[in-house]
């Protein structure tokens, strides 16, 4: 059984168009972008989400950023796309997608540059490479998907978290990819997902995804979760990933953390699914990933209703950080990696990172 995927990012000839993600599940609708600056407000009012399609995205708004600018030689046009990749890198620190994109792109620039392209072949290679960029992670989601498959058996029940679907991706997604693919080989799994304060993303956006294919899916409150499991309706829970560290340590959307707390409580495997993109071997430990802060008033006026004092005191990370220890396995393109007997996934990951750098070479 297939199913049609909606594309949250679709490039047209000169423009990027971007579903509007925070008017779902109401209203369908696109925007087109025109500019570097749309790009970085795109990404940080949270149209576009998801640390894949975060990627496609930037990688996008750093071509719009030069597209019909004029360059007296490449250093020069270089040396700009320098200052526009680190503008749009600050719009979301969390997730490393974003940062990995762009220097893939300033890359291509330079090696184009040294084999004496001129400037406009030089922006050609730009959008080349972002075009690039989203076929492969289409392509790398399916992967996760088949790897993931195995881990599951028809009837399960899966819980996730947050939206880490198609919406999150060029398609499929990451931890809805094995739920895509079982659906596409009849499997029957029941699917628990779970609202994700403060901005919903899990009612607004995974449920609205996986009832458009025709899911069997039931939506509960975060705080529901531990009554969910202990009912034995979960024998799985997946999640996606803005950030892997070297030792294995994850960050993703707040509320993660404790659905892994919970689910090592109900001895119930907790797998995150993630893209190589997704992995950071330059930050030791989760320690040291950047947690970004939203504003206050997604969680005292969300979606326009005030439901706090005015004036109330409000901390508002939008990610956590899971252990590795808590981490059953990490589903990824190139295989599925299990920890050390410490809990940790440094040598396993160290492994599959040099391993993907020798496929690429």
């Amino acid at each position: 059984m297939t199913h049609s995927f909606i594309q949250s990012v679709q490039w047209k000839e000169n423009h990027l168009l971007l579903l509007d993600q925070n008017r779902l599940p109401e209203e369908t609708r696109y925007h087109k972008i025109d500019t570097i600056e749309e790009v970085w407000k795109a990404i940080r009012q949270l149209t576009v989400r998801g640390a894949p399609a975060i990627g496609i995205t930037a990688a996008y708004g750093l071509y719009l950023g030069v597209q019909h600018l004029s360059y007296g030689n490449v250093p020069e046009l270089i040396e700009d796309l320098k200052g526009k990749a680190e503008f749009l890198s600050q719009a979301r620190p969390t997730a490393i997608n974003l940062r990995w994109a762009l220097m893939r792109l300033l890359t291509r620039a330079e090696m184009d540059g040294a084999h004496g392209c001129s400037t406009e072949e030089v922006k050609a290679g730009l959008l080349a490479e972002a075009l690039r960029i989203q076929k492969e992670d289409e392509e790398t989601c399916r992967r996760i998907g088949e790897h993931g498959l195995t881990l599951l058996k028809d009837g399960m029940g899966i819980l996730t978290h947050c939206n880490p679907g198609s919406l999150a991706t060029a398609k499929y997604g990451t931890a809805t990819a094995p739920i895509y693919l079982a659906r596409e080989q009849g499997m029957t799994l029941k699917i628990f997902i779970d609202e994700t304060r403060p901005v919903l993303q899990g009612a607004r956006l995974t449920a609205w995804e996986l009832m458009q294919a025709g899911i069997d899916s039931t939506l509960i409150c975060d705080n529901m979760a531990a009554l969910v499991m202990a009912k034995g309706w979960v024998q799985a829970v997946i999640v996606g990933a803005d950030r892997v560290a070297a030792n294995g340590d994850v960050a993703n959307k707040i509320g993660t953390y404790g659905l892994a707390i919970l689910a090592k409580a109900h001895n119930i495997p907790f797998y995150v699914a993630a893209p190589l993109s997704s992995f950071d071997p330059e930050t030791p430990t989760g320690e040291e990933i950047p947690i970004e802060e939203r504003p206050a008033e997604e969680v005292t006026e969300g979606f326009g209703k005030r439901t706090a004092p005015v004036g109330m005191k409000v901390y508002n990370p939008a990610f956590d950080i899971t252990p590795s220890s808590l981490i059953t396995a990490i589903i990824t393109e190139k295989g599925i990696l299990y920890p050390d007997q410490d809990g940790c996934y440094g040598k396993a990951i160290k492994e599959i990172l040099g391993r993907k750098s020798q496929t690429l070479s």
